[in-house]
């Protein structure tokens, strides 16, 4: 029976020399085209490991170091290539480095450190691309005197946060997790200085505007209002000037031939007056 037990105890502590830290996942950020080294931890363990490292878990071998016979192994030809003159090992650290990263390196890279007992490691690699730096346009109506509507947009971004920033207030923010053609975040504001900023968890870019740059009050319609309103305003101008001229020419005329009916009028009574007179005298 006591047999039995010690048989048990050792086969656990084997199951757990096997399985140790096989749950453990390191997330590690880079920015696309820079470097990242995976680094192990060989501070317990003895200098004679066998290390390999698969691409995903249980995926196919792409380095091994054996530190008993200072063997090193790079497999950079598979999976298709994609870690083809990458790869760098280093022979007392373990650690695995991976040159001018791309987003088709991203994922999960498991390590085995081998000796007395075996341990894996695994790390989570997420590669994030340059960002673009955010585009500001207005949307305000072209008369508008309330508000100021402005827009900051992104193009092809995954992995990012848009916010909207007045000094170092946060004013709105909108996430997105999977590739999107097109991010954008409205912001309805007054006569100020505000910042779009497109960020991820490693980097980010920002845009200022000063909103009256984009938006102008229509305190006075000379500069803010719309060239078609501006048109039809300056055509009624015309239309109710010419009007007035007409009114005014219209009347003098009037005048000019009432004045001249009553002078005919005189003048006819007049000679009818002088004839009556004439006739008098001759009887």
């Amino acid at each position: 029976m006591f047999d039995r037990l010690v048989l048990f105890c050792l086969c656990c502590c084997c199951l757990v020399g096997v399985f140790a830290d096989s749950n453990a996942v390191k997330s590690v950020s880079v920015m696309e085209g820079d470097s990242v080294t995976l680094n192990p931890d060989l501070s317990d363990k003895p200098p004679d490991n066998l290390i390999m490292w698969n691409f995903k878990t249980n995926g196919p071998l792409i380095a091994k170091i054996n530190q008993a016979t200072n063997d090193i192994s790079i497999i950079d030809d598979v999976p298709d290539g994609r870690f083809r003159d990458r790869l760098k090992l280093d022979h007392q650290t373990g650690s695995l480095t991976i040159t001018n990263i791309t987003t088709e390196h991203a994922g999960v890279y498991q390590v085995t450190i081998s000796s007395k007992t075996k341990t894996v490691y695994r790390f989570n690699v997420t590669v994030y691309a340059h960002l673009p730096v955010p585009v500001i346009i207005s949307d305000s109506p072209q008369n508008s005197s309330s508000y100021c509507s402005l827009v900051c947009s992104v193009v092809n971004v995954c992995h990012v946060t848009l916010s909207w920033y007045k000094g170092n207030s946060l004013l709105s923010s909108i996430s997105v997790s999977d590739l999107s053609n097109s991010l954008s975040l409205r912001l309805e504001c007054l006569d100020d200085s505000y910042s779009c900023v497109v960020s991820n968890p490693i980097n980010n870019r920002t845009e200022n505007v000063n909103s009256t740059d984009l938006c102008r009050p229509c305190s006075d319609c000379a500069f803010c209002c719309h060239a078609s309103e501006a048109l039809a305003r300056l055509a009624v101008s015309v239309l109710v000037g010419v009007a007035t001229v007409a009114i005014v020419v219209y009347d003098i005329i009037t005048s000019r031939k009432g004045v001249n009916e009553r002078r005919r009028d005189l003048l006819i009574q007049y000679k009818t007056t002088v004839h009556d007179n004439s006739n008098c005298k001759a009887i």
